[in-house]
């Protein structure tokens, strides 16, 4: 079966312009152009279309959606087998969200009784499944599937306190980061406090703790782009500068 822009726009409840977009930056074509000038999309189209908004779903950017779809090597029958994965784990946690908002109702309402650490289970859960999403494979490879399992076991076994704490933790990190990288000096006082802000955050998450671990973070923060992006965001250089303070805080130098 053919459709119109009008008409896929309809079937796949996108807007006509958003099909048009994807036209123009390459990432959908139409089949052909009819007579009257009109883009005809196919059944190629359509499954396409399907894939695209499967990975848009899971926030992959336009720009690496076009590269997978166009690459010699992309697997579609595998493509949807990991977008069912996704999918799954995606809907496993807004279940667990749905849950504690249920609870939190209940609660108010007097129907149950919320202990203080139900009330952050989903809040946890999502952040060890994110992290799964974007690091699990790679950190299993460098660190062993048991030291990851038993940090993920420790992050859902925060209590109420430890949760508020870590995530305090995390500011002034960053905080104390920005200032110290003010001074340009990785072996002053307020880097050394910011390495030290560092390692107690990194102990909220990990079962053990060792100078070359905490090192070797530093270090990934510096080879890994998106660590790098991520504390360059406002002060560029950053990631480096952390890293320089870890290793003057561990004595593991470079």
């Amino acid at each position: 079966m053919e459709y119109t822009v009008k008409k896929l726009s309809k079937l796949a409840g996108v807007s006509t312009r958003t099909l048009r977009y994807y036209d123009e930056i390459g990432i959908l074509k139409p089949a052909r152009i009819s007579s009257s000038g009109y883009r005809i999309y196919g059944p190629g189209e359509v499954d396409r279309l399907q894939q695209i908004l499967f990975y848009r779903e899971l926030q992959v950017s336009l720009e690496d959606i076009r590269e997978i779809l166009n690459a010699s090597s992309f697997d579609r029958a595998g493509a949807l087998r990991e977008h069912h994965e996704k999918l799954l784990e995606k809907r496993n946690q807004l279940d667990i969200l749905i849950a504690n908002v249920e609870k939190t109702i209940a609660s108010d309402e007097g129907g149950i009784i919320m202990a203080d650490s139900q009330k952050f289970e989903g809040f946890k859960q999502k952040l060890v499944s994110e992290n799964e999403k974007k690091y699990g494979e790679e950190i299993r490879v460098k660190y062993g599937a048991d030291t990851v399992e038993k940090s993920n076991r420790k992050v859902l076994n925060m209590t109420k306190e430890q949760y508020e704490e870590s995530t305090q933790l995390a500011e002034d990190v960053k905080r104390m980061l920005a200032e110290a990288f003010q001074t340009g000096d990785p072996a002053g006082e307020l880097a050394q406090k910011a390495a030290d802000l560092h390692r107690r955050w990194l102990c909220y998450f990990w079962d053990s703790y060792t100078k070359e671990a905490h090192a070797g973070v530093a270090q990934m923060y510096v080879d890994d782009g998106r660590f790098t992006a991520y504390y360059d965001e406002k002060q560029p250089g950053t990631a480096k500068f952390l890293r320089d303070a870890v290793f003057i805080y561990t004595g593991m130098g470079k």
